[in-house]
C-alpha cells in the first residue's frame, strides 16, 4: 500500500497521480488505433466473415457461419444453464435497476408559457436500437447487462442487440448474460470477439443489424473500436473502464470495513486503481495492517491486481483537511466515491465531479455494482468531468418544440432581423418580413 503525502508533492508529480496517464495511453495507443482500424474496415468489407475471422483469431474460438446471432430460443436454452440462485440475484438487480430509472425518467414532453400565444418545450422519445456490449475476458459479467439493459428497457428503446465475446472453454456465451438477456425480453445476442462485435453492430453485417448507439464497458480494444466506430456515425459512451475507485475517511470510519472497501474495485485488474484521502495519519498505519490482512486471503490473481491498483496506480493520500480531500476527488474525477467520514451530506456538496458519491459506508461499492440500484457502468479517465453514468438518459433523445401566434412572434421579430441581417442571411430576414401586414 503506497502512502502519500499530498503536501510533499510539487504540481508536475500531483499531476501525474490523478491523470492516470497510462490508462489514457492503453486507449489512446496510435498503434492499437491502426490495429483497430483495420479491423473495422475488414468488418465493413467482409461483414460476418471478418468477425468469424477476427473472434478465431483473438479468442480462439471457432464459430460456424450463421452462428453469430442468437435468437429466442438460443438465448433460452443457454440461460437455462444459470443456477436458481444467480437467477434470483438476478431478478433483485433488474428490479432495483428499473425501479431507480423509473425514477429518473423524464416526462415524455413539456411545455413553458413564454408569454401569451408563445410556447416552447420538448418532446422525449427512445432511441430506435443500441448494442450492448458486456465484457467476458476476465471472468462472467450479469451485472454489466442488468446496468445497461434495464435502463435502456425503461427508456423503451424498440430492437437491443447483445454483444458478448464467447467463453473459450464452450465457444458460447456466458450462461448468467443470456439469463440476464431473458428477464429483459432482449431476442437478439451477438456472440462474437468484442472490438470485431462492436464493429458489426455499428456497421451491421448480412446476419447483424446495424444499431444507432453502442454502450458498455471494455478493454482498451473495446474502446478504442468504439472510437473507431463513432467516427464512422454510430454514437458511443465515453468512457467506461478501466475501474477507479476513491474513498474519503475521517477517524470515524469503521477501520476494517474501510480495508475492505478499499480493496473492492481494486481487484478487477492491473490496470485498476484505488485510492484513500484522509487527514488523519493515525488511520493509515492501521489501515495498512488490515489491507495486508485481507491482501492474504485473497486468490492469488486478485491479490496481485489489487496490489497494483493501490500501489502503482493508486494509494493512501494524506491530505490537510476534509476541503482539501474534496478538491482532491474533483482532481481525480473518478469513476466511484465513498464518503466514509462523520458527515457525507455536508461532504457531499463539495463534490462535482465523480460518477457516483456513496453516503457512509453503509452504501458500499460492491452493493452499488450489484443490487443498489444506481447506475454502475460510470465514466472513468476523468471523463466523470463531462460525463455520466448510463442511466435511462442514455437512451433517450429530445426534439425541441415551439408554437407562436402572429402576435407573439412580433414580440421577438425585431431582434431576430437584427441577427439575420449582422450573420448576412437574407432569406432569413425575408421569411420574418413576409410575416408582417
Amino acid at each position: 500500500m503506497r502512502v502519500i503525502n499530498w503536501a510533499d508533492l510539487d504540481g508536475e508529480a500531483r499531476t501525474a497521480l490523478v491523470a492516470r496517464e497510462a490508462t489514457a495511453r492503453a486507449m489512446f495507443d496510435p498503434a492499437l488505433g491502426d490495429q483497430i482500424r483495420a479491423l473495422v474496415d475488414d468488418v465493413a468489407a467482409r461483414g460476418d466473415q471478418a468477425v468469424i475471422d477476427a473472434t478465431k483469431r483473438f479468442d480462439g474460438v471457432t464459430l460456424e457461419p450463421g452462428s453469430l446471432l442468437l435468437g429466442p430460443a438460443e438465448i433460452a436454452a443457454g440461460a437455462d444453464q444459470t443456477s436458481t440462485e444467480v437467477r434470483e440475484a438476478i431478478a433483485v438487480a433488474i428490479q432495483s435497476s428499473r425501479e431507480f430509472n423509473q425514477a429518473a425518467a423524464p416526462e415524455q414532453q413539456w411545455r413553458k408559457t413564454m408569454s401569451e400565444g408563445y410556447e416552447v418545450g420538448e418532446k422525449i422519445t427512445p432511441i430506435t436500437s443500441v448494442g450492448l456490449f458486456v465484457p467476458a475476458g476476465k471472468g462472467s459479467f450479469p451485472s454489466v447487462l442488468v446496468q445497461i439493459g434495464t435502463p435502456a428497457a425503461v427508456a423503451g428503446v424498440a430492437q437491443q442487440l447483445v454483444i458478448v465475446p464467447p467463453d473459450p472453454a464452450t465457444g458460447s456465451p456466458d450462461p448468467a448474460v443470456l439469463e440476464v438477456a431473458r428477464q429483459l425480453d432482449i431476442t437478439q445476442v451477438l456472440c462474437a470477439n468484442g472490438p470485431a462485435g462492436v464493429a458489426a453492430a455499428a456497421l451491421g453485417t448480412e446476419s447483424i443489424p446495424q444499431v444507432v448507439k453502442v454502450v458498455g464497458p471494455g478493454s482498451p480494444p473495446v474502446s478504442a473500436a468504439m472510437l473507431e466506430c463513432q467516427r464512422r456515425g454510430c454514437v458511443t459512451q465515453m468512457v467506461l473502464g478501466p475501474t477507479e475507485s476513491v474513498i474519503v475517511a475521517d477517524r470515524s470510519a469503521d477501520v476494517d470495513r474501510l480495508a475492505a472497501d478499499f480493496l473492492n474495485e481494486a481487484e478487477h485488474g492491473p490496470d485498476s486503481s484505488a485510492f484513500l484521502i484522509t487527514a488523519d495519519a493515525d488511520l493509515v498505519q492501521a489501515l495498512g495492517d488490515r489491507v495486508e490482512t485481507r491482501l492474504a486471503k485473497l486468490p492469488a490473481q486478485r491479490a496481485e491486481w489489487a496490489r497494483i491498483a493501490i500501489t502503482d496506480n493508486g494509494g493512501v493520500v494524506v491530505v490537510a483537511d476534509l476541503a482539501e480531500a474534496a478538491g482532491l476527488v474533483d482532481e481525480i474525477a473518478p469513476e466511484h466515491v465513498q464518503l466514509a467520514v462523520a458527515d457525507p451530506e455536508a461532504l457531499l456538496g463539495s463534490i462535482s465531479h465523480a460518477g457516483e458519491v456513496l453516503l457512509g459506508q453503509g452504501a458500499s461499492f460492491s452493493l452499488a455494482n450489484y443490487t443498489v440500484g444506481v447506475p454502475a457502468s460510470l465514466p472513468t479517465g476523468r471523463f466523470a468531468r463531462v460525463s455520466s453514468g448510463i442511466t435511462v438518459e442514455t437512451f433517450l433523445k429530445r426534439t425541441s418544440v415551439a408554437k407562436l401566434t402572429d402576435a407573439a412572434a412580433e414580440t421577438v421579430t425585431d431582434a431576430a432581423l437584427k441577427l439575420a441581417e449582422h450573420e448576412d442571411f437574407p432569406a432569413h430576414a425575408a421569411a420574418l418580413r413576409a410575416r408582417r401586414p
